[in-house]
């Protein structure tokens, strides 16, 4: 790659197809992801007992960030963030990065983070850095010729990674060889005793098919209190579980901290929702958090995840991504330390592999036999599809 390339645009669009790019719940009624009982951050209330989409997950929707350089190429990332991520990203920081040297990733990165610093340190403003960051790093591996991971590692990355699978049929995915499986918890403090119950019949049933030797995790999705997800823990001492996810918010450091006093033999599991190093590193030295979860569509892209996992590694705090196809996937490749990468399957009712950000991108790999494999492809790997969805540019300059 020549030297001094330069950015010369980012343009940034709402993707407006149902299934596609990097909103998790952008899905169709009658999905599981939304439609099937998942407790959420509204579930200590009654009346969102059962709502999945109680956490605005799907409001926002996902994006599609372009980065041109000053030599006529382009990268190009999904994310999500939806209009008001556009808006940050075409309205001001835009102006930050034109002529700035594409290979600078971290002083990128830096700029777009203090530039938002006012009204951004999470949020919208860190799921609009994470998509331009995801779309530099594309464009640098298009430049170079050479996949992301490639340049992101040492050199020495792997070419193949274990995968779990996410969704409401664990039985199957063992049955396609997955590492292991993970359901969502169904139902929050709102839904009583009798959702309790539920909640450990779930489990329950879940152990039973799947024997006691497999892997299997629950993920709570912030959906808990302290007092709830102490009882939760002690009920599912039988279930022998691979590890809790995300019982509390990241910012409850206290009551994580408690849970883990309480419950020393649990693996609990968190980050998913925590935005950049500083948040991170908060919950890596409140010595609660036996697995940190990034995910790289919000954390604030590759950038900053590398960030994370060298923090993490520096304390022995393992990091399994979550979620984020091949954004994952690569950065899993880049940081061997990474023992596997999350597979959230995407399909109507939790039973067929198909591609993460649906028709989007042609050259998105898919799980076999519970491993995925990482191509030679430069960047991401991945060539859009522009006539296979809809998608608009709300905030073009004139």
């Amino acid at each position: 790659m020549q030297e001094n390339i330069k950015i010369s645009d980012i343009r940034a669009f709402v993707v407006e197809t149902v299934g596609v790019g990097g909103d998790y719940g952008s899905r169709p009624g009658g999905h599981w992801i939304v439609d099937a009982p998942q407790c959420n951050p509204l579930s200590i209330y009654e009346n969102h007992a059962e709502l999945r989409g109680g956490d605005a997950s799907s409001a926002v929707g996902s994006i599609l960030v372009e980065i041109e350089s000053s030599t006529g190429r382009v990268g190009y990332a999904t994310g999500v963030g939806g209009a008001p991520a556009c808006c940050v990203i075409e309205k001001h920081l835009k102006r930050f990065l034109i002529g700035k040297e594409i290979s600078d990733t971290e002083f990128i990165w830096d700029i777009m983070f203090r530039a938002s610093l006012s009204y951004g340190r999470g949020g919208i403003a860190l799921l609009a850095i994470s998509a331009v960051d995801l779309a530099v790093w594309d464009l640098i591996g298009r430049l170079f010729g050479q996949p992301v991971c490639r340049i992101a590692g040492s050199g020495d990355n792997r070419s193949e990674l274990p995968v779990y699978c996410t969704g409401p049929k664990p039985q199957i995915y063992k049955e396609l060889g997955f590492w292991g499986a993970k359901i969502g918890l169904p139902y929050g403090p709102g839904a009583g005793a009798a959702g309790f119950q539920k909640n450990i019949y779930r489990i329950s049933e879940c152990r039973e098919m799947l024997g006691s030797e497999y892997p299997f995790m629950v993920d709570c999705y912030m959906g808990l209190d302290c007092e709830y997800a102490s009882k939760l823990a002690e009920a599912v001492l039988p279930y022998d579980l691979y590890w809790i996810e995300e019982a509390l918010p990241p910012d409850d450091i206290e009551n994580l901290k408690l849970l883990k006093k309480r419950h020393p033999t649990i693996s609990w599991t968190a980050g998913e929702h925590e935005y950049s190093r500083f948040g991170f590193i908060k919950l890596i030295r409140s010595g609660a958090v036996d697995i940190l979860q990034p995910d790289l569509m919000w954390c604030g892209g590759m950038t900053e995840a590398l960030r994370i996992a060298k923090l993490a590694k520096k304390e022995n705090v393992p990091v399994v991504p979550h979620a984020g196809g091949i954004y994952s996937y690569h950065f899993a490749a880049a940081c061997r330390e990474i023992s596997m990468v999350e597979y959230c399957i995407p399909s109507l009712n939790g039973d067929e592999i198909e591609p993460v950000f649906g028709t989007m991108f042609d050259g998105e790999p898919l799980p076999v036999d519970g491993k995925i494999a990482i191509s030679d492809r430069p960047g991401w790997g991945l060539e859009l599809r522009p006539d296979q969805f809809r998608m608009d540019r709300p905030y073009a300059l004139d």
